[in-house]
Order: C-alpha cells, then sequence, then structure tokens
C-alpha cells in the first residue's frame, strides 16, 4: 500500500467491464452505476465495454487494459458468483501480480450487513496487474455501490488518509 497522499484529489483514469451473457448497453445498471460514481469522484472513464462471460474473453480485455498506460484502474462488475458460467476469478487471478487480499475481506464484511450469510457466495476479488488496480465485484448494482462507497471510492482518493493506491498507480504512470 502506498502511503503518499495529496492536498488535492487526482483524477484516475479507469476503464469498466461488465461481464455478462444477458446484458447489453440498455440495461446494464451496474456498469452505468460505476461510470456515474467515479465520473462524480472527478475520475475520467478510459472505456467501457460489456464482454461474455468467458475466461478468454474477459483476459483479452484486461489484458489489453494492464498494457495501457492510459488505463490507471480497471473496474469489473460480474461474474463472481458460483454459477456455471461465472468466471471473472478465475480469469483475472493469474494476470495478477500480488492480490489485495483485503477486498474481498472488506467487501463481504460489509455486504454482510445487508444480505447476511449470501456474502459468503461472492468472490469479490481484487489485485495488481502491471501496477494497474483492478476490482472485480458482484454484478448487482448494489453490490458494486457497496464496493464503491465502502471501499474503491477512498482507495483511488488520493486525498485517502493513511493510505491509498494512487501512490503505487503513479509510479506505473511516471514510468510511461
Amino acid at each position: 500500500m502506498s502511503k503518499a497522499t495529496d492536498t488535492q484529489s487526482q483524477p484516475l483514469d479507469l476503464a469498466v467491464l461488465t461481464v455478462s451473457d444477458t446484458r447489453g448497453e440498455d440495461d446494464d445498471t451496474s456498469g452505468a452505476f460505476l461510470v456515474e460514481s467515479l465520473l462524480a469522484a472527478g475520475h475520467r472513464l478510459a472505456e467501457k465495454i460489456i464482454v461474455r462471460d468467458d475466461i478468454y474473453d474477459i483476459r483479452a480485455v484486461i489484458s489489453r487494459w494492464i498494457a495501457d498506460a492510459g488505463v490507471d484502474a480497471i473496474l469489473i462488475t460480474g461474474g463472481t458468483g458460483f454459477s456455471g458460467r461465472d468466471s471473472t476469478p478465475e480469469a483475472v487471478s493469474p494476470l495478477f501480480d500480488k492480490k489485495i487480499e483485503g477486498f474481498g475481506e472488506l467487501f463481504r464484511h460489509i455486504s454482510y450487513q445487508d444480505i447476511g450469510s449470501s456474502t459468503v457466495q461472492s468472490r469479490a476479488i481484487g489485485g495488481f496487474a502491471n501496477d494497474t488496480v483492478i476490482f472485480c465485484m458482484p454484478g448487482s448494482t448494489n453490490a458494486c455501490r457497496t464496493a464503491w462507497e465502502g471501499i474503491i471510492c477512498e482507495q483511488l482518493d488520493s486525498t485517502c488518509r493513511p493510505c491509498n493506491f494512487v501512490g503505487v498507480i503513479r509510479t506505473h504512470q511516471s514510468a510511461h
């Protein structure tokens, strides 16, 4: 974790990926929520894509974004459950250089207050790949709200104390 903080929040370039076999732009409420939230927080949208729940389709998009110096963070919604086609953790985990163990733990802790023991069915994960931070959360809009408002928004805010991930992301940007 980075202890770097600023007195003014620094805008980041975020990409949003919705993993779904059934959603399109017209009914992707989770992806739309994440886009609205990141823009409201002063960040920029680098790109938004909807991809079917397929390990290789997911990896192709994520691999392109982690290789792109113009993408600082990736928000992924969907594919984190236990149904037959839920494959986001399997697609993304091998790409991580470092896991953010606390993201899934804290997400489940916070969501327990809303959904009780059903939170054990969430395989929310986070990590870094090529110094790009990646957060994978469930596909419901409520789950995205829980993750954004309870964790992600602060960790992508350079003014958050005592620490945030922006300093790690800046290291990546300054290398390019």
